[in-house]
């Protein structure tokens, strides 16, 4: 039978490499036989995921990238292709959460969350589909949130601009995902519920009061684990959803049932 979920000679950029769930799903392409192109602004850390992607024996390719500068998605872009001749995978998992609602937040914050959520997506994608064309594959995988469909209730931790963000990358996804299909090109979302990572541990874990009111509210009784979010990841990463198209599959141990 194949191994559907098998990367061998694949090529999978991350953006947003550095640290949490982007470094762990670095890691998750490099055990299914990926190679891994590293991408974010902290290149120091970056250091640190490549040398744990070496140990799976698989090749890791590190380019300093801020998702919200055209010049430096390019240039990343470019030296991903080559060092590494080819892309078959987009995971674009950059991305921040402001705090604050509509009546206090700054323009500079609402800014701050769209351009690197949605502009992000937009420029590391702009910059890899014409490749992915002109090979006639790829798999792109953009990070969302279930703040896209679930609002916060606690005002301590009220993001509207995080939750609009999140609400247009998933339009976006479903509208590259009509318009490149039939170039071969698969494109989805998936909606992480509360995972930590190096964002939410500085701020959602370290409220007890939080955290009681998410485990109570949520079926699983508990935030994601690390690691807990590969699956998904992989699987529309791979030849296993080659028939799967513009969906926004949630992450959430029930969360969204409730």
């Amino acid at each position: 039978m194949n191994d559907f979920f098998d990367l061998t000679g694949k090529v999978a950029v991350i953006t947003g490499a550095s640290s949490g769930l982007g470094a762990d799903a670095a890691l998750a392409y490099a055990n299914a036989g990926a190679d891994v192109a590293l991408l974010a602004r902290r290149v120091e850390k970056l250091d640190a995921v490549k040398a744990e992607i070496e140990k799976t024996g698989r090749k890791a390719v590190v380019a300093a990238c801020d998702v919200t500068n055209e010049e430096s998605v390019k240039a990343a872009i470019d030296k991903v292709l080559n060092d590494l001749g080819h892309i078959d995978i987009l995971l674009n998992n950059a991305g921040i959460a402001v705090r604050g609602g509509v009546d206090s937040m700054t323009v500079e914050d609402w800014d701050k969350s769209f351009d690197t959520n949605v502009k992000g997506i937009f420029l590391a994608s702009k910059y890899v589909i014409p490749h992915m064309k002109d090979r006639e594959y790829g798999k792109i995988v953009n990070i969302a949130s279930i703040n896209a469909v679930i609002a916060d209730k606690s005002d301590v931790f009220i993001r509207h601009s995080y939750n609009s963000s999140k609400a247009a990358v998933v339009g976006l996804t479903r509208g590259m995902a009509a318009s490149y299909a039939r170039y071969g090109i698969t494109v989805n979302a998936i909606g992480p519920a509360l995972f930590e990572s190096e964002m939410t541990s500085q701020t959602l874990f370290k409220s007890e009061e939080f955290l009681k009111s998410y485990n109570y509210a949520n079926p699983a009784g508990r935030p994601g684990s690390r690691g807990e979010l590969n699956g998904t990841i992989l699987y529309l990463s791979s030849d296993a959803s080659s028939y799967v198209q513009g969906q926004f599959i949630i992450v959430d141990g029930g969360s969204a049932l409730v």
